[in-house]
């Protein structure tokens, strides 16, 4: 039942499809164009081959409703839509559903399931062009047949004639009252000579008679033609006109009203159909305005693209540029930092041999040097007394002499502590030159900072270990100097017995000797009073430095934000100064490293003078003892009183030259740490500003996107609308 259902489909759909051709020829024909003609018969042929359409209910529905809408449009005279250009190969394309505008009357499918009489003949007879005359005669000579009380039997035969499709007749009085010229081959002839068609269009012809329509003797060629003389009953009423009574009369006034109403009718419609043609015309603007927007929209859109990956790949770029730069930064710190640890190794194993080989060769001296104090004592006793004079003589130049050296290496001093002062002020100058380049060189700062604080904790480990290394010294330096002042109370006790001897002699060497310490007292006021003076001044500058600084300070602070732009151009100058700077740091702490090795030299020359003199000094008591053993008990006491105080003086020289030394090392670690705190404070909040500005920088890439989003939403909902 189902095969059986689905096959009479197909007829139904096919019988449709071969009105709706027939109902074409005439107004394809009626074209002026050649080639709009030949379009009109490529797309009937396409329509009419099996794999054009296809072979379902769906293809046949399709290829139906693509006939009806040529048939629509030709009755119109302007083809639109798919038909202004030739059919492409393959199936068709199904029709989109606002086609439908161009159909002003129902579907056929919905007409053959309805009653004959839902919609009568002449509504679409009155969907032709001009022609309404015969279609209303032969309404009126069916209306009179259906008076003359036709017999039933009639209208069945007529029906089974027609095949039980009451449509067929129906689509058959269309064409009739649509074109009725076009009835039989000799209207088509008489039509062809009045209108100027070429001898191209009687091909056209000939090639639609003789098409099949895609389907092997179809049905409304098998059935049989519907009579013509369908008009006969109008001739019939005309001749027997005269027989009929008054109320045939009235019957026939009546009909004639009808018709009039018909043709108010027909009117009413052939306006309705103008003001679709106006509509569909003004829905094509309409469409044609919404797809020009549409294309002005992808325009725009892909402008915006387009914009967008040039600058994606713009960033992407400078983003490579900074890595690479970063690489190289890195490459270079590490290389710099293998040097300075093996520089740092080397000096530190260079240290402490040279350190260690002191301490023997101290050690082997202070050993031979007790030997020969012991064989010499007993020898050198006997002189002592005989040479104090020229002793003392000696011991006042000498005297003079240490003075001197003392004097002079206290303007030494004075011009290294000159020097270091020159040296912070260029390290001043120096850091002012850093600190405008380095506003230069916040971004790539950035990617450093962490690589710059391992090296940092780096090099406070060896500065810790250089800090051990220098605590060990200095406690071997106190060990050395205690055995060495065990070793001067010994000789001091010895001295003391021979000393007892020599009081006689040394009342008159005490008078000299309190001369001498009014000199030094006298000195060390004037070695005071230059220190103070000194430290005066060196405050003085340092508070100037310090005003001048925070000026110079201020004024950069108000052109960092100018010089923000130059920064990526002087990268690689401010790596050069930092890397001056480091040698420069190194330089310094070598020059620091030897001006301590001097001190430490200095003094151990001092120390040996003063052992030089102490041994003269023995050798010559003890050539005295011999003759003034009466007179050193009484100058006992006072000869370790006086050596007593000398070496308190010896001891306070030493005291303070160190404490300058170390004031001064312990001012310039200040002023190091503090230019390098400045320096990390600065690099911070420069570091601090630059992620503010890339937040807002991506707050505002982040807010285009979306209002660029929103755009495009609107966009899409304006073109869904």
């Amino acid at each position: 039942m189902e095969v059986g259902s689905e096959e009479e489909k197909w007829e139904k759909l096919d019988a449709e499809f071969d009105h709706f051709v027939v109902d074409m020829k005439p107004f394809v024909l009626k074209l002026p164009h050649r080639s709009e003609r030949q379009r009109c018969a490529l797309w009937i042929k396409k329509l009419c081959e099996p794999s054009g359409s296809g072979s379902g209910i769906t293809g046949r529905k399709n290829r139906n409703l693509y006939a009806k809408l040529l048939l629509h449009m030709l009755k119109r005279g302007v083809l639109e839509g798919p038909f202004t250009h030739r059919p492409e190969s393959g199936t068709l394309k199904t029709l989109p559903s606002y086609m439908s505008i161009y159909f002003d009357e129902p579907n056929p499918a919905r007409v053959k399931g309805s009653s004959p009489e839902g919609l009568p003949d002449w509504v679409l007879g009155e969907l032709g062009t001009s022609e309404h005359t015969l279609h209303e005669s032969w309404k009126l000579s069916s209306g009179e047949d259906s008076t003359m009380g036709q017999s039933s039997t009639d209208v069945h035969s007529r029906e089974q004639e027609a095949g039980t499709l009451p449509m067929r007749s129906h689509s058959a009085s269309s064409t009739y009252g649509e074109d009725g010229q076009n009835i039989t081959p000799k209207a088509c002839e008489s039509h062809s000579k009045s209108s100027p068609v070429s001898l191209d269009d009687s091909e056209i012809e000939a090639r639609l008679n003789s098409w099949n329509l895609g389907i092997e003797n179809p049905r409304y060629l098998r059935q049989k033609p519907i009579p013509v003389t369908l008009m006969t009953p109008k001739f019939s009423l005309r001749k027997s006109f005269g027989v009929h009574d008054d109320h045939f009369f009235s019957r026939v006034h009546e009909k004639e009203l009808d018709m009039k109403t018909k043709m108010i009718e027909a009117k009413f419609h052939e306006e309705k159909l103008k003001l679709q043609q106006k509509h569909d015309f003004d829905v094509q603007k309409i469409l044609e305005r919404k797809n020009n927007e549409l294309e002005e929209l992808k325009t725009l859109y892909k402008k915006k693209q387009n914009e967008t990956e040039e600058t994606i790949r713009k960033l992407e770029k400078k983003v490579q540029a900074l890595v690479r730069d970063c690489q190289v930064i890195r490459e270079t710190k590490e290389n710099q930092i293998i040097e300075l640890k093996k520089i740092c190794e080397q000096s530190t194993e260079s240290l402490n041999n040279d350190w260690e080989k002191k301490l023997h060769n101290a050690v082997a001296e202070m050993e031979k040097e007790k030997f020969d104090l012991q064989k010499r004592h007993t020898e050198n006793i006997q002189e002592l007394l005989e040479d104090t004079n020229a002793r003392l003589n000696k011991m006042e130049n000498e005297y003079m002499a240490q003075t001197q050296s003392t004097n002079h290496m206290v303007k030494e001093l004075e011009a290294r502590v000159q020097q270091l002062t020159g040296e912070a002020e260029n390290s001043n100058l120096q850091r002012q030159k850093l600190i405008q380049e380095k506003s230069e060189l916040e971004r790539c700062y950035q990617i450093t900072c962490s690589e710059l604080q391992e090296v940092k904790a780096r090099r406070n480990a060896l500065h810790k270990e250089k800090d051990h290394l220098v605590n060990d010294y200095e406690k071997n330096t106190k060990l050395l100097q205690t055995k060495y002042d065990a070793d001067i109370t010994l000789l001091k006790q010895e001295h003391a017995l021979s000393a007892s001897k020599a009081s006689g002699r040394i009342e008159e060497l005490e008078q000299n000797i309190c001369q001498l310490k009014q000199q030094l007292q006298e000195a060390e006021l004037q070695r005071k009073q230059q220190l103070r003076d000194q430290e005066n001044k060196f405050q003085m500058e340092k508070s100037n430095l310090k005003r001048t600084y925070e000026k110079k300070v201020h004024d950069l602070q108000s052109e960092v934000d100018k010089e923000k732009e130059d920064g990526q151009k002087k990268i690689h100058k401010f790596e050069e100064a930092l890397k001056e700077k480091e040698e420069q740091l190194t330089r310094v702490t070598e020059v620091q490293r030897l001006q301590a090795q001097q001190a430490d030299a200095a003094l151990e020359e001092f120390k040996r003078q003063v052992e030089l003199n102490s041994e003269k000094v023995y050798a010559e008591m003890k050539d005295q003892m011999e003759k003034v053993e009466a007179d050193l008990t009484r100058s006992k006491s006072l000869r370790e009183k006086q050596s007593k105080e000398f070496l308190w003086q010896l001891e306070d020289v030493k005291q303070r030259y160190e404490q300058q030394i170390v004031e001064l090392k312990l001012e310039h670690e200040q002023e190091k740490t503090h230019l390098l705190q400045q320096h990390n404070a600065e690099k911070d909040s420069l570091v601090r500003d630059h992620e503010r500005e890339i937040e807002n920088l991506e707050k505002q890439l982040r807010a285009a996107n979306m209002e660029h989003e929103n755009q495009i939403q609107e966009f899409k909902k304006r073109d869904a609308q």
